[in-house]
C-alpha cells in the first residue's frame, strides 16, 4: 500500500506540484495580486498535502521495518524523536509481520506522547524476548500523569496490542515519570 501511494497519488501530487511552478514562472510577476496570492496558496498546500501523504504511507508500514526487521525501526523512531532516546539491545531477531508492526506503533505512539506530554529530558526503549512473549518498554523522566482512559493515543495502542493477545501496562505517577509496557505473543497470534 505504501509503494501504491508513493506511485500514485503521491506522484500526481508531485506532478501537480511541478506544473504550478512552470505555470508560476511563465507568469514570472505579470500575474494580477489576487491571482499570484491564490497560486501561493495553492503551491503551499500542495506542499502540506505531499508531506501529510508521506507521512500516511510511512505510517502504513516504514521500508526500514520490512527491510530491516524491529530493531533498525526502533533505531530509526529513536534517533528521529527530539527528545533524546536510548535503545537498549534490541536483537530479538526477526518477528512476524503483525508483531513487528504492532510494536513499532506502539513505540511510535510513546515517543510522540513523550514529546508533546511529557516535558522529558530523555527516554529509553526495552526490547526483550522471553521465550514465547516479546517484552517492550518505553520509558521517560517527564512529568507523569498519563492515564489510559484520558487520551486516544493509549487507548489505540491497548486496542492494537490486545487484538494480538497481548497486554499493555502504563505506570506514570505525577512527577515520576512515564513507563508504558507491553507483552505480546512473539508468534503474533
Amino acid at each position: 500500500m505504501e509503494r501504491n501511494l508513493h506511485d500514485g497519488a503521491q506522484q500526481r501530487l508531485v506532478t501537480l506540484s511541478l506544473a504550478l511552478g512552470l505555470l508560476s514562472e511563465r507568469l514570472d510577476g505579470r500575474a494580477e495580486p489576487e491571482l499570484a496570492s491564490q497560486m501561493d496558496a495553492i503551491s503551499a498546500e500542495l506542499r502540506n498535502a505531499l508531506e501529510e501523504l508521506r507521512e500516511l504511507a510511512r505510517g502504513i508500514h516504514p521500508a526500514i521495518l520490512t527491510e530491516e526487521g524491529i530493531a533498525a525501526a526502533l533505531g530509526s523512531l529513536a534517533e528521529r524523536s527530539p527528545v533524546p532516546v536510548s535503545l537498549e539491545d534490541a536483537s530479538v531477531g526477526r518477528l512476524p509481520e503483525a508483531v513487528e508492526a504492532t510494536v513499532y506503533f506502539m513505540v511510535a505512539e510513546a515517543l510522540t506522547n513523550v514529546a508533546k506530554y511529557a516535558h522529558a529530558s530523555r527516554a529509553s526503549i526495552r526490547l526483550a524476548r522471553e521465550g514465547s512473549r516479546l517484552q517492550v518498554e518505553v520509558a521517560d523522566d517527564g512529568v507523569g500523569g498519563a492515564d489510559v482512559a484520558a487520551g486516544s493515543g493509549l487507548r489505540g495502542m491497548d486496542d492494537r496490542v490486545a487484538a494480538l493477545g497481548g497486554e499493555l501496562r502504563v505506570e506514570s505517577r505525577p512527577g515520576e515519570g512515564t513507563r508504558v509496557r507491553v507483552e505480546v505473543p512473539c508468534d503474533g497470534r
